[in-house]
């Protein structure tokens, strides 16, 4: 198989700051054309949107989506229809249903979707998993606080139904706990802090329970200034297992064994140019089943305006 021709729609913060040069560092792919209503690229084909990439004859194997979740659904589905091969951006939609039916409609018509989730391809996931899968488990611990006016400046429909609010983060870290953890988990308790002029939460305190009753707590939190703070702690019988900076550091009872600089989408992409020519689909929506049932169990707490 040849080079996989790739269109991207959406080309504003996180296709320029990730997905533009991890496609450019990937064997196997190419980006042929762009799609979006402020933009353009130099050197490749651009249009307006979707559709009209879609009818422009430009010869192309697979859509990138990098849009916000709300109306990715109607663009997944016209990529489908037309025969690509569809890679979602997180959160990979608004809704649980919708991500489910792409998924069916993917497989019926024998085409590869990968729903991504950046976060699991940080350094330390992996090692992580194996670790814990020897280890006498106790519990777990995520907190996840990040300045918004940092990360989203000015995008406001991350405030909107389906944007997620705080959970537009918070996912990061539920993607890397379900990949993690030997055992499934769900939701006992759903703390939602949501500014009076907005829809969507600035932070959250979720509490849940494994399938062998052991518990796990998550703090998100949108309003953190100053150094970051994205941490996982799984507590075992062994000593605690660590994982920081969002994944890239591990830190085994107390001493470091990864720190490794962000590869995180170009093992995306490497992923996705495997399933691809493999013929094969990446659809685990858990981390989006978790946010969904925050919501659905969330104690709504109402706090101060929030002014970007």
């Amino acid at each position: 198989m040849g080079k996989i021709r790739l269109g991207i729609v959406g080309l504003g913060k996180i296709a320029r700051d990730q997905h533009l040069g991890a496609i450019e560092a990937t064997d196997g792919i190419e980006l042929t054309a762009v799609a979006s209503r402020n933009a353009k690229l130099e050197g490749v084909h651009c249009f307006h949107d979707i559709d009209e990439m879609l009818a422009s004859g430009v010869e192309l194997d697979a859509i990138s989506l990098c849009t916000p979740p709300q109306g990715r659904f109607a663009q997944a589905k016209a990529a489908i229809e037309a025969g690509k091969h569809v890679m979602l951006e997180k959160p990979p939609g608004a809704t649980l249903s919708e991500v489910f039916a792409l998924e069916k409609l993917a497989k019926s018509k024998g085409l590869s979707l990968f729903a991504t989730w950046h976060s699991r391809g940080a350094a330390g996931v992996e090692p992580a998993r194996a670790l814990l899968a020897k280890r006498k488990l106790k519990s777990a611990s995520v907190a996840w606080k990040e300045d918004v006016r940092h990360w989203h400046p000015g995008q406001a429909w991350i405030w909107e139904p389906g944007g997620l609010g705080v959970f537009d983060p918070g996912i990061n870290a539920l993607s890397i706990v379900t990949r993690i953890m030997p055992e499934t988990f769900h939701l006992t308790h759903s703390d939602l802090t949501i500014p009076s002029n907005r829809a969507a939460p600035i932070a959250a305190n979720l509490t849940f329970e494994t399938a062998s009753g052991l518990p796990i707590t998550a703090e998100f939190d949108w309003r953190q200034t100053g150094p970051q703070t994205w941490d996982i702690r799984v507590e075992t019988e062994e000593g605690p297992v660590v994982l920081t900076h969002g994944g890239s550091r591990l830190i085994v009872d107390g001493e470091a064994q990864i720190v490794e600089e962000d590869r995180e989408y170009r093992n995306l992409y490497r992923d996705f140019v495997t399933l691809v020519s493999k013929g094969e689909s990446d659809t685990d929506f858990s981390p989006l089943v978790h946010v969904a049932d925050a919501f659905m169990l969330g104690r709504r707490i109402e706090t101060e305006a929030f002014e970007d």
